[in-house]
């Protein structure tokens, strides 16, 4: 019995480093800013107002879906994207090693000057 609780618990230890550190694809739209959850569906992006789209995804840093609720009043930092309403969309709160990886656009003017690598993940200045 103990052996068995034993293979569990290091099978558990040793599944729980591999999930830390699947690497997370941003689409080329995603911008990164700032968010602080007001009342869902109202935030402030980067200072300023801004709303969550009836469907928008936050994913935390583990890549799970978090509810904007529970995020009411935490300065985040994200990637997002908006949709065709200019709407949030999807946002990803970001861990700091994909904070490490600089620059990356904060406005679509930038996203359209710059050169995306999707393999990298890492925007280039041209």
């Amino acid at each position: 019995m103990y052996r068995c609780l034993f293979a569990v618990v290091v099978a558990w230890l040793l599944i729980l480093p591999a999930q830390a550190q699947v690497a997370r694809n941003f689409p080329p739209n995603a911008l990164r800013g700032e968010i602080v959850v007001g009342n869902p569906p109202e935030i402030t992006l980067n200072g300023k107002g801004a709303r969550l789209a009836p469907a928008a995804r936050i994913r935390g840093q583990s890549n799970m879906l978090e509810m904007s609720a529970a995020l009411s009043g935490v300065r985040l930092l994200v990637h997002y994207t908006l949709d065709d309403e200019g709407l949030i969309k999807d946002v990803w709160i970001l861990r700091p090693e994909e904070l490490a990886k600089t620059p990356w656009p904060t406005t679509p003017l930038q996203a359209q000057t710059w050169e995306f690598d999707p393999i990298a993940q890492m925007w280039t200045r041209r």
